[in-house]
């Protein structure tokens, strides 16, 4: 069990990093095609993939359902576009950082205690530091609109993944708002990228990059979970800003300046302590008489 135990970070870590790892091979593609492209590539094999596997069932669904995964793939596809656009302006651990404000800020809205604000002000403190570039390039403005927008959606989407899984079980509702994206997203990559969409080796590393940004990470997540109590899996996907960081440094080159490193650092430490104050939250509601 001990054993199990000590797997259940490292799985976590190993799925960070292949989000990541993925996110950096979709950088190096956007040359030939561009981030819209790559997201429309990524949501049609991460689609089919989930067809193949899932095999969701359509009959029955009521229209409350039905439109509950439009907007739920509507979300889904703007965080994937909004983070994707980011990433062309951005270094990916700058990126990430900002995205990852979203989640960050519904913890604390959410929570509604002292400590999470305290929190808040720490993740504040760690964009300044981030957007503070004294002998640097400035960042470019659209990109940090881009990612703040990401952060937006990714605080969207978890709402509506709760709603979503009131109307749907297992992962049909996941299934289908991907396919709801990567039918959404597709004019958009047509008119943008055109035939070089469908070039054999863009196709081919978009299917290594739907492995790595969905496919593997989400079955080395759900590995994981068996294993980690739900709060310490939350600490450690607070760790995804460092983990960024660190692989756009290794992959992409993009080594930042030491006050943005301690700006990535002030914010993953707001996103554990941000978590471990919600859990405390929730169990003192929990033992309350």
């Amino acid at each position: 069990m001990r054993r199990l135990g000590a797997q259940g970070p490292a799985l976590v870590i190993l799925a960070l990093l292949c989000q990541e790892v993925g996110a950096s091979f979709a950088i190096l593609v956007f040359p030939v095609a561009g981030p819209v492209g790559m997201v429309a590539i990524r949501l049609w094999f991460s689609a089919i993939v989930l067809w193949i596997l899932v095999r969701p069932k359509l009959r029955g669904l009521s229209p409350a359902a039905w439109r509950t995964v439009l907007g739920y793939g509507l979300v889904l596809t703007a965080m994937n576009l909004t983070f994707y656009l980011s990433l062309e302006r951005l270094p990916l651990g700058t990126a990430v950082t900002i995205e990852v404000l979203g989640p960050l800020a519904l913890s604390v809205i959410t929570g509604r205690r002292w400590l999470s604000l305290l929190w808040a002000l720490v993740a504040f403190g760690g964009v300044m530091l981030l957007s503070w570039q004294p002998n640097a390039e400035p960042l470019d403005p659209i990109g940090v609109g881009f990612a703040l927008a990401a952060a937006v959606m990714w605080a969207s989407y978890i709402l509506m993944t709760k709603r979503t899984t009131e109307h749907f079980s297992g992962m049909t509702g996941f299934t289908l708002g991907m396919t709801v994206g990567a039918i959404v997203v597709t004019p958009l990559a047509a008119a943008t990228t055109g035939a070089s969409l469908f070039e054999p080796n863009v196709l081919l590393i978009g299917i290594a990059i739907a492995l790595l940004s969905s496919a593997i990470p989400y079955g080395l997540e759900m590995r994981a979970l068996r294993v980690l109590p739900a709060s310490t899996f939350s600490v450690l996907l607070a760790l995804a800003p460092a983990i960024a960081a660190l692989t756009g440094a290794i992959v992409l080159q993009q080594h930042l300046t030491l006050a943005a490193y301690l700006g990535i650092a002030l914010v993953t430490l707001a996103g554990i302590g941000a978590v471990r104050a919600r859990r405390s939250l929730e169990q003192s509601v929990e033992e309350a008489p």
